[in-house]
């Protein structure tokens, strides 16, 4: 069980750097937000250079844990930390862009929910497997 929750808890984290990559890489590159939809900013920056951050340091985490630099019950906290983290910045986002699919429906977005939206959700699952799987892990790792 814990090695499918750990290979659940990568494969997610891979896909969240690929897409919050691609759609960082669209912006930085040409300016524009992919898919045509608004493009939130924190800080000044757009909001999916922080998903891109939090994604990637989740999958850094589990590199490290695969090559035992962490232990599983650390690498665990600190997933549970970062996607936390990342539920809340992408909810944030994703409730601001509720007005406008409220307004003009799933057709307002080329994906059918904002990408705010699929940051939140693959956030919450890892949240979730993490959360799950540090329950059920020694304490002593």
């Amino acid at each position: 069980m814990k090695n499918r929750r750990v290979a659940a808890l990568a494969v997610l984290s891979v896909a969240g750097v690929v897409f919050s990559g691609c759609l960082s890489g669209v912006k930085f590159f040409s300016e524009t937000c992919a898919f045509n939809e608004s493009c939130p900013y924190f800080f000044g920056y757009p909001a999916c250079y922080f998903g891109f951050a939090l994604f990637l340091s989740m999958a850094i985490m589990l590199i490290a844990y695969r090559f035992s630099v962490v232990g599983l019950a650390g690498a665990l906290r600190a997933l549970v930390a970062v996607s936390g983290v990342g539920v809340l910045f992408a909810g944030y986002f994703t409730l601001l862009e509720t007005p406008v699919l409220f307004k003009e429906g799933i057709y307002a977005y080329v994906l059918g929910l904002p990408t705010c939206a699929y940051g939140l959700l693959v956030f919450a699952a890892i949240f979730v497997i993490a959360l799950l799987a540090l329950r059920s892990a020694p304490a002593a790792e």
